[in-house]
């Protein structure tokens, strides 16, 4: 079997991008939009994609229907040299879709979640994951299926000297429970600012830091604008994000993420790691949804160079 640098379980949905500064309204009001864009979304998808662009070989597992969606997705992926043929195509599902109303300062999401919660362990063969360096899971609290298996797959993705990541995203219900059997065996945690704050119940990025690093071996914790702060045991660090000529955010976190597993797998430091993702989610801004703009490595690593001497 091909070995992978990763293995991600995941979404296979489309994201229809809605662009402008209006809110809607009930009662068969009609809005004008500036913008629309249907684009590859899911938060593991957007993931698998930027981290095949900064060049590790990558292997995507998801359900979705044999429909347009579905199939718009697996192109996506395909084209982006993610390989999608351990995906599950079920005649029998809908594949998902997201709804994002897009303002300058803010966005929205309505989600159909289709095939999204009907991945379990047991279809991922142990001999894929066994062939994979790295274990990704992405919007943890929309894999309904898939969260009960994720404990024993994460212990033995260690066990078999491999590393473990996971963005759980926002979750619908507001709970975020659930957790405490997978961080054990957690390498990297990916949340963002709100996420961490919910998941830690702390009020601040500031508090949340310390109380998910005494849970998990390394926290990243993404806030936008103000960039990204980490920590691994007693080391902190925090980067700046860049700018750049801003379109959206969709899938800025997700690009992040693809950053600082590069930097974890090639033994990188905490700092030069975080700096990765906070310019590899920059940069994904400048074109609207989460792939169209993602960096390759070339293009991330002047940043990385003037930051270091900045």
């Amino acid at each position: 079997m091909t070995t992978y640098d990763l293995l991600v379980l995941g979404e296979l949905n489309a994201d229809l991008i809605l662009r402008g500064d209006v809110e809607p309204v009930w009662q068969q009001h009609e809005k004008i939009v500036d913008d629309m864009a249907l684009v590859l979304g899911g938060s593991s998808a957007i993931f698998a994609c930027g981290a095949a662009r900064l060049g590790l070989s990558v292997a995507y597992v998801g359900v979705c229907g044999d429909d347009t969606i579905g199939r718009f997705c697996m192109d996506a992926l395909t084209a982006a040299g993610v390989d999608t043929s351990h995906c599950i195509v079920d005649p029998k599902v809908r594949s998902g879709l997201t709804v994002i109303l897009q303002k300058p300062t803010d966005r929205a999401m309505l989600t159909y979640e289709g095939g999204i919660p009907l991945l379990a362990a047991r279809m991922i063969p142990a001999t894929l994951v066994a062939s994979a360096r790295h274990l990704h899971i992405g919007s943890y609290y929309l894999q309904h299926a898939l969260r009960p298996g994720l404990p024993g797959m994460f212990q033995q993705m260690q066990a078999n000297g491999g590393t473990t990541s996971v963005d759980t995203n926002w979750d619908p219900a507001e709970v975020w429970a659930g957790l405490d059997a997978l961080f054990p065996y957690t390498n990297l945690f990916l949340p963002n600012d709100a996420e961490a704050c919910a998941i830690s119940r702390q009020s601040t990025v500031a508090g949340a830091l310390p109380v998910l690093a005494e849970q998990v071996q390394t926290v990243a914790i993404k806030c936008g604008a103000d960039g990204a702060y980490g920590q691994h045991g007693t080391s902190l660090a925090h980067v700046n994000a860049i700018q750049t000529d801003f379109i959206d955010a969709v899938g800025a976190g997700d690009s992040f993420n693809a950053g600082m597993v590069y930097g974890m797998l090639a033994g990188w430091s905490l700092q030069r790691s975080l700096q990765l993702g906070a310019v590899c989610g920059s940069l994904s801004t400048r074109a609207a949804g989460g792939t169209a703009a993602q960096a390759t490595l070339a293009e991330a690593l002047p940043y990385l160079t003037e930051a270091d001497h900045a």
